[in-house]
């Protein structure tokens, strides 16, 4: 059984036992997140696909770390002009474990 979700502005698919990485949460580390924007969910029934989303499908994700993520560099520069900075970023994260998926 696999699902089709949508957190923040991204699309995942997952599967029960899976860790995705999502932008920050306001959440507490160990506890049950609920994703109701569940789009497309697989099961034994076949595939439901929903208009946009699958009505009454949940899935459970269990909140394992809140952590920076990898650095991003960013570069400027200008031809001729002898201008040149670089920037640097680290966005937020929230590892989530997934639980459970329940069709609806």
């Amino acid at each position: 059984m696999f699902a089709v979700i949508k957190q923040g502005a991204r699309q995942f698919t997952v599967k029960k036992g899976d860790v995705i990485t999502v932008d920050r949460l306001e959440a507490e580390t160990e506890s049950v997140y609920e994703i109701k924007d569940v789009l497309a969910v697989s099961g034994d029934n076949g595939l439901k696909v929903g208009t946009p989303v699958v009505e009454g499908a949940v899935v459970k994700a269990k909140v394992l770390d809140h952590a920076k993520d990898k650095k991003i560099l960013v570069y400027k520069r200008k031809p001729r002009k002898d201008y040149k900075k670089r920037y640097g970023h680290r966005s937020h994260i929230t590892q989530l474990e997934i639980t459970d998926i329940t069709a609806g």
